[in-house]
């Protein structure tokens, strides 16, 4: 890894820690006189959904950049340059370590070891891109499912604040969460997997050697199992809304889930 990532995901570490115990607290006593009123517990995951909807339009919108104008990645998926990939896989990387380093220090309220697992995981996956250079076009494209992160931090703040379902404001986030969700990550599957067939048998495909090959096929089945499962939750709920038969009751999953109010979650997924 070069010196000029290791710089990023150590300013990503910092500057989201900055983020969460300074910006945080005085940007939403600015916004909302309720969030004083919240229980220490639901401050510290207020301000933490706060840094996760931060970090999540920093690297979407840098990857519809990526995806739309960075023509060499996108020539070769594979091996192309990936020197803005690997910038936005470093923020990524900083953030991963700044969420792991909250969930250590509040482990008694927030300790959740799926998401522990999940993280180093996710670094381990994201390492192969910051040492390797390796699959550039495809951990960009996985990055843009970040983009529904908002709209489901959305739904939490508006929860904790006690907006009733039925209000608007709630019901026109949840639709636009389920319509956002599928957008990222169920309608994109057709063409990421075309993308992934077509580089079956070539020779930058057998370049990567097995290791590579069997963490990249298997994590993109793992997930989007886990996506579809999530985007018919997300539907079902959506639906009970706008029928009047009841609310979203979807529960949060690894960054791009739902949430309860009992228990924080984190919502990065790839």
């Amino acid at each position: 890894m070069e010196m000029r990532e290791l710089s990023v995901v150590a300013g990503s570490f910092v500057g989201f820690q900055l983020l969460f115990s300074v910006a945080s607290p005085r940007l939403s006593l600015a916004v909302t006189s309720g969030y004083k009123r919240l229980p220490p517990t639901k401050i510290t995951e207020w301000n933490s959904r706060l840094v996760s909807t931060v970090h999540a339009l920093i690297v979407g919108l840098f990857c519809l950049y990526i995806l739309w104008f960075d023509d060499v990645v996108n020539a070769n998926p594979v091996w192309g340059d990936p020197n803005l990939v690997k910038l936005n896989v470093a923020i990524t990387c900083g953030y991963l370590l700044y969420d792991l380093a909250l969930l250590a220090c509040n482990w008694s309220t927030m300790g959740d070891s799926f998401f522990v697992c999940h993280h180093l995981a996710a670094l381990y996956a994201y390492g192969y891109v910051l040492t390797r250079g390796v699959l550039p076009y495809f951990a960009n494209f996985r990055l843009i499912s970040e983009l529904s992160t908002p709209f489901v931090n959305q739904r939490w703040f508006y929860e904790a604040l006690k907006y009733p379902r039925s209000h608007w404001l709630v019901v026109l986030n949840g639709i636009a969460m389920a319509v956002v969700f599928f957008v990222v990550r169920i309608a994109v599957m057709p063409s990421y997997w075309a993308s992934v067939f077509a580089t079956f048998g070539t020779p930058e495909f057998e370049r990567l050697g097995l290791g590579a090959q069997v963490a990249w096929i298997t994590s993109c089945i793992a997930l989007d199992v886990l996506n579809t499962i999530w985007m018919y939750k997300i539907a079902r709920g959506c639906y009970k809304v706008l029928t009047g038969r009841g609310g979203l009751k979807v529960k949060d999953a690894a960054d791009g889930s739902l949430a309860t109010d009992k228990k924080h979650t984190n919502n990065h997924t790839d």
